[in-house]
């Protein structure tokens, strides 16, 4: 009888959960559908940035000012597909042959210095997760950049990553970081401006006070080699 009950009240906990689950990812699919005519007023990572600047200045605010896809510079658009996710437009939201290379170089090195993340991934953490890592928060983002793919075109996908992504101390978006760095508008940029925007994006707070280190320079050149062969969505 007590092995009865208390296999009812696993089960219930199971379906307890399943429900939970299935509420959390309705929730992330009902705006990504409202993001397919709306851009996000703030995002997860705005959110977080914004609270840690005013953990230290209460007064704080971020920068950021939506564009549409057709006033940002194409010589970003390929600059930072040519420095993020070269198969952007062919693959279906994951990279399988980055992620296993990635792993490859991370076992390698006995740490983690790859992601193998797509621009998709790249823009569901943005979107609506934390920065930290965990497998828990791995499986979340494959979900939703799964469900970025099915209801958003990749030109929307891009135009929302190039309107969010963190270019810097409280700076986020193409628009804010052209004004922030060059005083000039997103769709100003000369492709070596493009490209070292691009060069930020994997660690835009620390490049932002190294923006002249022999390792952008680097950087910087081969992103400006590689993007002639960049596809734009």
């Amino acid at each position: 009888m007590a092995r009865a009950s208390a296999g009812r009240w696993v089960l219930r906990a199971l379906f307890a959960l399943a429900a939970v689950f299935l509420l959390v990812q309705a929730y992330f699919a009902a705006w990504i559908v409202w993001y397919r005519w709306q851009p996000p007023r703030e995002t997860a990572f705005m959110a977080q940035r914004l609270a840690e600047l005013r953990e230290k200045n209460p007064a704080a605010t971020i920068r950021t000012q939506w564009v549409p896809y057709a006033r940002i510079s194409n010589h970003l658009k390929r600059a930072v597909i040519a420095a993020e996710d070269a198969k952007f437009v062919d693959h279906s939201g994951f990279d399988w042959e980055g992620i296993a290379k990635a792993r490859e170089k991370n076992l390698q090195k006995g740490r983690v210095v790859a992601g193998g993340s797509t621009i998709t991934q790249q823009l569901a953490k943005n979107l609506f997760l934390s920065p930290s890592k965990s497998w828990l928060r791995k499986g979340e983002e494959a979900i939703i950049a799964a469900m970025l793919e099915a209801i958003l075109s990749k030109q929307r996908i891009y135009e929302i990553y190039l309107n969010v992504i963190e270019w810097g101390n409280g700076v986020f978006g193409a628009e804010a970081a052209a004004r922030r760095y060059y005083n000039l508008s997103a769709a100003q940029l000369s492709a070596e401006q493009a490209a070292r925007l691009a060069a930020m994006v994997p660690s835009p707070r620390r490049f932002e006070r190294n923006p002249g280190s022999e390792y952008m320079d680097g950087r910087v050149a081969t992103i400006l080699a590689r993007m002639p062969s960049a596809a734009l969505p």
